[in-house]
């Protein structure tokens, strides 16, 4: 089984991950605790990542964007998490819808929507969980129906993240309900809200974390909108475009789960390091230091999976099982990591007055997002299977 080749960052791109993380240091870590207790959607701070070109950072040059490799890209996600978890989210879907449109839609679609998509003005939204669809996505039932030179669509998505600050989202439909296998009959519609109607954003979800982005219902009632507006110009090509662009989503999910481990490590380290019991800082205690060394080896090994991951895909090759292999390792690492910070905090990690409890509340968040962990077993094993096949 080939490890993908990690490639180390040019000077240029080390240099606007080092902005970055000036940033989240700057800007981010001593506002985050506050606004994400007060699920608060952090607008100042999306403006100055606006500023930073972070909206644009995969969009080729040509509609306006840095054209950041997937490398860079996680290693931003990365910083970026350390700081605030959800701002890693913000970015997540506008940067897959951004490259779905790169990767499969017309010129027209291209030249039109991608510019305010690299500024930021106009951020993304991905529709396609249901109520009754989540792991098993080929169960959705929002349907297209052509209709002369539009096509209506009926149906609710869940848990859509971005959906109140969203203008464009891409919407995974069913264009054809009898199709066997099911997969067939899906397609991809890039809706905007602005000019659609029948499109119905609904209540917002409450979270246990992962505040601070609108995570919302959204409701389909007729929806007109454009047969332009069908992603790739043929039906039934939804499903390979969602699975192409999910890849890029765990690839997020993943550096997110690495910042986060990476944040509750620090955090953990410098406190052992000044908390003193039997006389001498609990950093000395062998029992401490076992769990330190744990957690740091951790950290770094779902790092490199986390941008070996990244490089697949940057290749251009299919990068499921090891986006899987990466999701499913960093959000495991970062579930354990968390809670071992915690312990190490004693009584205090488990307060709102430390951001460990944070971290903690994020972290199972990113078991479950971009496919559960048990879906990504399924994946990988079903890749590993194939690749040592007779």
């Amino acid at each position: 089984m080939p490890i993908p080749s990690l490639v180390t960052l040019t000077e240029e791109q080390q240099m606007i991950v080092s902005e970055v993380r000036r940033f989240v240091e700057k800007e981010v870590m001593p506002v985050a605790t506050e606004l994400e207790h007060a699920d608060e959607y952090p607008t100042d701070l999306v403006e100055q990542l606006k500023g930073l070109g972070m909206f644009g950072a995969t969009i080729p040059q040509e509609y306006g964007g840095l054209d950041l490799p997937f490398t860079t890209y996680a290693a931003i996600v990365e910083e970026l998490s350390r700081g605030w978890m959800s701002l890693g989210g913000i970015l997540n879907t506008h940067t897959m819808i951004s490259w779905m449109i790169k990767t499969y839609g017309s010129e027209e679609m291209k030249s039109r929507l991608l510019p305010n998509m690299a500024t930021g003005e106009r951020r993304c939204a991905l529709c396609m969980t249901e109520p009754d669809a989540g792991s098993d996505l080929q169960a959705i039932q929002t349907k297209a129906v052509r209709d002369g030179d539009d096509y209506l669509l009926n149906g609710n998505k869940m848990w859509v993240s971005n959906g109140v600050h969203a203008k464009i989202f891409a919407v995974l439909t069913k264009t054809d309900l009898q199709a066997q296998p099911r997969y067939k009959g899906m397609s991809v519609f890039i809706v905007e809200k602005e000019t659609t109607t029948g499109m119905t954003v609904g209540r917002i979800l409450e979270k246990l974390g992962y505040k601070g982005i609108d995570t919302t219902e959204l409701a389909f009632e007729d929806a007109r909108v454009p047969a332009a507006s069908l992603l790739g110009g043929e039906e039934g090509q939804g499903w390979l475009q969602i699975m192409s662009t999910i890849e890029i989503g765990r690839v997020n999910v993943a550096s997110r789960a690495v910042g986060v481990a990476t944040a509750a490590f620090e955090d953990a380290i410098k406190y052992a390091k000044q908390r003193e019991t039997f006389g001498q800082p609990i950093a000395n205690h062998q029992a401490i230091q076992l769990m330190l060394a744990e957690m740091a080896t951790k950290i770094e090994a779902a790092r490199l999976l986390a941008r070996a991951a990244a490089a697949k895909k940057d290749a251009g090759e299919r990068a499921d099982m090891w986006a899987g292999m990466a999701k499913l390792f960093c959000s495991e690492t970062a579930q354990e990591v968390t809670l071992q910070a915690m312990r190490i905090h004693g009584g205090y990690g488990y307060s709102k007055e430390l951001r460990v409890e944070r971290y903690y509340r994020d972290a199972p968040f990113m078991l479950i997002g971009e496919g559960t962990n048990e879906i990504q077993k399924l994946v990988i094993a079903r890749n590993l299977l194939k690749m040592y096949g007779d």
